[in-house]
């Protein structure tokens, strides 16, 4: 079937229920306040599995790949573990180093927000949240590239090579997320 149903009994909710009417995306709250022991319904999409491997998988693997290039970086500098940066005065190629490594921390700070707004998101709008998680691990794949690019200025490297393209597939998840509220709420 194109959707999988998932039922679970909420004891005292609040008297809405979460339901996919006609079509497949589109998805609205009914108000049943009647009823003092209501369920909550969960349809999720037939093809929400391209949301899973977008924006669970796919920056699973790019984590693993930004990565990379500190550890390498580590060795090649002289930082060892537990410092997260090197320090200026003491490390000899200290802004090196914090260039590559300040590329995979933005990844690590962005990252919770981005798959908690896809993978809700994506229960409304799944194969357009996976292409923006697509986007979203190529844009932070370049912005570590940019970044860690010493011969550019380092106010701007970070988006010289493209990273900027990161923002759209954030900003898909983000209004996905919105869209989905909405529609939950009874807005639209």
């Amino acid at each position: 079937p194109y959707f999988q149903t998932l039922r679970r009994t909420i004891p005292q909710c609040p008297g809405w229920c979460f339901q996919r009417q006609h079509s497949p995306s589109r998805i609205s709250a009914t108000n049943s306040s009647s009823e003092s022991n209501m369920g909550f319904v969960l349809e999720i999409p037939g093809n929400y599995g391209y949301v899973v491997l977008g924006c669970a998988v796919l920056p699973a693997i790019t984590n693993m790949y930004l990565g990379g290039p500190v550890m390498k970086a580590r060795k090649e500098f002289d930082v060892p573990y537990p410092n997260l940066y090197a320090t200026p005065g003491y490390h000899k190629k200290a802004e090196e180093f914090n260039r590559v490594q300040r590329g995979h921390q933005n990844w690590l700070e962005g990252l919770t927000n981005y798959t908690a707004t896809s993978l809700l998101g994506g229960l409304k709008h799944p194969i357009t949240v996976a292409l923006g998680g697509v986007v979203f691990c190529l844009g932070s794949v370049l912005y570590q590239k940019g970044y860690s690019d010493v011969s550019l200025d380092v106010s701007m490297a970070r988006y010289k090579k493209g990273a900027a393209i990161k923002w759209i597939g954030f900003f898909v998840s983000l209004y996905s997320s919105v869209s989905l509220s909405g529609s939950m709420i009874g807005w639209w």
